[in-house]
């Protein structure tokens, strides 16, 4: 079985993602979506909050299961058996930024990092941009899985109160 993980801090998990976990998932056996643990970040969703919206907007991918992990991302895929990660670039600076980690991620820990083209229509998302725009009252409701953004609408009406 081919193994992959596809990290990030998914707070919260908006259609780019979506996209790149599902197409991973059409690529390979088994789709590890791994939320990262920043101790140093406070997120809006707590990391259990994030890994139970995965679970729901993936719950109809074989092959994807949702984890989370603090610490090297190669200790992880070793640990797993997970032979590379996954990752989507919106522009030539997620490259950049990118390709640094996908070096030292094969030096340390021999695994290789693949990189999906986000797709049409997706490449401008970010979690934060959208977490913002929600905030202000824009409308992100396209943007994200239906559950999310029921989540996202309560979190911020709970921040409000």
């Amino acid at each position: 079985m081919t193994g992959v993980l596809c990290p990030g801090s998914y707070d919260p998990v908006h259609n780019g993602h979506l996209d790149v976990i599902t197409r991973a998932a059409a690529m390979f056996d088994e789709v590890v979506v791994t939320v990262m643990v920043n101790p140093n970040k406070q997120g809006m969703f707590t990391v259990a909050e994030r890994m139970e919206l995965l679970r729901a907007v993936t719950a109809d991918l074989p092959g994807v299961r949702v984890d989370s992990w603090a610490g090297l991302l190669v200790d992880f895929a070793r640990t797993h058996g997970l032979v590379a990660i996954v990752k989507g670039l919106r522009g030539a600076a997620d490259f950049d930024y990118e390709l640094q980690m996908a070096q030292m991620n094969r030096k340390i820990g021999g695994v290789d990092t693949l990189y999906l083209a986000t797709g049409v229509g997706t490449g401008y998302l970010s979690s934060s941009l959208l977490k913002e725009v929600a905030a202000f009252g824009g409308d992100v409701a396209d943007l994200l899985p239906a559950v999310v953004h029921e989540r996202l609408q309560q979190r911020l009406a709970e921040r409000r109160a």
